[in-house]
């Protein structure tokens, strides 16, 4: 059995935590934990045609964002890694100088401590200085910041594939091989292109 927490923070992106939590629904022996921060909440609220209680629902175990004594705030308690999806540049700020205090950012103190994976789907146009030092500070410290850029070498034809991409490569990042993500295969040489060399 894996254990995977998914956060979702308050930055634009909420289908992101979304469909990564439908995607680990479909995966064998998949345990998900959970955390809507209040943000999250408005963010759902204001992009998605689905209720706060709809996105609990695709998770295994909901936790409280206030909830310091959750079983995932503490190292004993065994996990495979920890996705935000979004996260907002509040909570990068946090985990970047070590503030935990909401149970996603001791979350992922957590995971950061026991050398896991922490997987940190970042959401903010254009980026300022701190911005910029809080993603390089959170990179030494082992996480992986992993802006939702779209690939469009995928030729995506709707938003929907722009998202499965970005959501199958983080499930990569995870251990799983997920039929969500369109693989790259080199550049197939066309006819005409070679006939001009």
């Amino acid at each position: 059995m894996k254990r995977i927490i998914i956060g979702m923070t308050g930055a634009s992106g909420a289908i992101y935590g979304v469909r990564l939590l439908e995607a680990l629904r479909a995966e064998k022996d998949v345990e998900t934990h959970l955390i809507v921060t209040r943000a999250a909440a408005l963010n759902i609220a204001a992009e998605l045609e689905v209720t706060r209680r709809e996105v609990e629902a695709l998770a295994d175990v909901v936790h409280s964002e206030r909830d310091i004594g959750a079983s995932i705030a503490s190292g004993s308690f065994r996990t495979d890694g920890m996705v935000i999806a979004p996260c907002s540049m509040r909570t990068l700020a946090a985990i970047a100088t070590g503030v935990t205090d909401t149970l996603v950012s001791r979350a992922a103190d957590v995971v950061l401590k026991e050398r896991r994976r922490l997987i940190l789907l970042v959401r903010e146009s254009p980026l300022h200085l701190v911005h910029l030092r809080n993603m390089a500070t959170a990179t030494e410290l082992g996480a992986i910041v992993f802006p939702p850029m779209p690939a469009f070498y995928a030729k995506p034809e709707s938003i929907d594939v722009l998202i499965d991409q970005s959501v199958g490569r983080v499930l990569d990042l995870l251990g799983f091989d997920s039929p969500l993500v369109r693989r790259w295969e080199g550049l197939k040489a066309s006819k005409d292109s070679s006939d001009e060399e």
